[in-house]
């Protein structure tokens, strides 16, 4: 399975950005699949997730309000889209792919490469 994670950029403060993931193989709708970022010097942090089959949502308190989870079944795709963004939104962002809900990256098995996404103020 891989992820291809797009839609990385530079931006400025209040900029909106839309990322994307593609899957290479059906995902199944038991899967959850989250967005990550990792800033430079910190560990990675959970951003959001969707529950494939159901469609729901869940975010970090940091993202929640300004940036929208969402998913293409049929093209095997999800997209993190980015509003109202700030300096500290600035990080490598990955999507990932897990069996069940959870905010914890050591959870998710199938990873996308990242992309940077670049906030100036």
């Amino acid at each position: 399975v891989q992820l291809q994670a797009s839609g990385g950029g530079l931006v400025q403060a209040g900029d909106s950005l839309r990322l994307s993931c593609v899957a290479s193989v059906r995902i199944f709708s038991s899967a959850v699949m989250g967005w990550f970022r990792q800033a430079p010097g910190k560990e990675r942090e959970f951003v959001g997730l969707i529950r494939w089959g159901r469609g729901s949502t869940y975010y970090a308190d940091s993202v929640t309000g300004r940036f929208t989870i969402s998913r293409d079944t049929a093209e095997n795709a999800v997209y993190l889209q980015m509003n109202s963004l700030k300096p500290e939104d600035t990080a490598v962002y990955y999507c990932a792919r897990g069996h069940h809900f959870s905010t914890a990256p050591s959870e998710y098995y199938y990873w996308g490469q990242g992309t940077l996404v670049t906030v100036s103020s």
